[in-house]
């Protein structure tokens, strides 16, 4: 009982007091919250609960559902075709990238797929500080798309790590597939119902919202989706993804909102998350044969493949902007921490490895945050 109480005022008091040290250092509160969970980690104050691991993975599951909220499927489909094209040419070349740097250095199947993961989350947080720039507005639409590509390829990958490669396998995709193709004739669906109808979305959430409906029912579409995904044994954070692309794409009207979901879950449920991630990290790793080396290199080869595939929006967006623009992108932090952890679990990488991503993943949060922030800064 004593070890329990000390794990929730340990919690509590890294939640509370993250924000201030993030600001004092100048860093984004994530990586703050990583590194106190791994300090506390090791000084005894944080240990394996059940409560502590499932609360945390709620919290995971929370933070794709925010990446989603960031995404309005309406604009997505709205993307001229030239941007489309060279979103897959984008696309293409990290994965070409990620193919020969694995081939080279003789490493395993599974980092073709990490290291050309993307995630907004990170970019979201580069939209607040830096407002609405055409290199940001891009980065969030060519993002969604990535981050909808990596999900998928998480999926599957998860699948193949589970069930190995067979029959299994095969009817974990066609899942994936039906459900898929289910979710874009829902869309299709909702966004003709709510253009004929356009008050439907007004009842559902009204304006004046004494009952905090919106929550509700932004609650309710979260977990029905995360309980489809249970029931297909298929990726939950696909489906808390596509549950907050719902909110932006349909209810345009509660501009609000997804700032309101978000508060509660920068409050409270994703820091969980990033200090749970921060005490599996065991400081002692730090002093493990070539772990830093490891780090380094994976950190420099995943920020230098973005920026060489980024130069096919050199047109649109100049030099600049361009290399802001793959900056941004550098940052896939809670991906490549999810889908380290689960490589991990099914023995795909070793320790060693699990240890330089996680590390890797802190060096490219506050690397890349320092250089945006002296580009940013000479710029104006």
């Amino acid at each position: 009982m004593t070890d329990n109480v000390i794990l929730i005022v340990t919690i509590s008091l890294i939640i509370m007091l993250s924000p201030f040290l993030a600001k004092a250092l100048r860093l984004p509160t994530t990586p703050i919250e990583i590194i106190l969970g791994s300090l506390f980690g090791y000084a005894g104050f944080l240990h394996d609960e059940h409560l502590f691991d499932l609360v945390a993975e709620f919290g995971f599951l929370y933070l794709m559902f925010i990446a989603g909220t960031e995404i309005n499927l309406k604009d997505v489909l709205k993307t001229p075709k030239r941007i489309v094209k060279k979103v897959s040419f984008y696309l293409i070349i990290l994965y070409i990238f990620s193919i020969l740097f694995a081939m080279q250095f003789h490493l395993g199947k599974i980092f073709i797929v990490l290291l050309p993961l993307i995630s907004v989350g990170l970019v979201a947080s580069l939209a607040k500080e830096y407002g609405k720039t055409p290199w940001l507005n891009l980065s969030m639409v060519v993002g969604g798309i990535g981050e909808v590509a990596s999900i998928v390829i998480l999926t599957i990958t998860a699948a193949a790590l589970k069930s190995g490669v067979g029959l299994t396998l095969f009817q974990h995709i066609m899942a994936l597939l039906a459900f898929l193709l289910f979710m874009f004739l829902l869309f299709r669906f909702m966004q003709l119902l709510f253009w004929w109808f356009p008050k439907v979305a007004t009842a559902l959430m009204p304006h004046q919202d004494r009952a905090e409906q919106d929550i509700r029912l932004s609650m309710g579409i979260f977990f029905l989706l995360v309980g489809a995904m249970l029931y297909l044994h298929l990726e939950l954070a696909l489906g808390s993804f596509l549950a907050g692309i719902f909110i932006p794409s349909f209810f345009q009207h509660k501009h609000e909102l997804p700032e309101k979901l978000a508060s509660f879950g920068f409050g409270f449920l994703i820091p969980i998350f990033f200090i749970h991630i921060g005490s599996s990290f065991h400081l002692d790793a730090l002093f493990m044969n070539g772990l830093i080396k490891e780090a380094l290199i994976i950190t420099i080869v995943m920020i230098l493949m973005r920026l060489i595939a980024s130069v096919v929006f050199l047109k649109e967006l100049g030099i600049t902007d361009t290399i802001l623009f793959g900056l941004s992108h550098s940052m896939p932090l809670t991906l490549l921490i999810a889908m380290a952890t689960l490589a991990y679990s099914a023995n795909s990488i070793d320790t060693l490895h699990y240890y330089a991503f996680i590390l890797a993943s802190l060096f490219q949060v506050i690397s890349v945050m320092i250089i945006i922030k002296l580009i940013n800064k000479r710029q104006t």
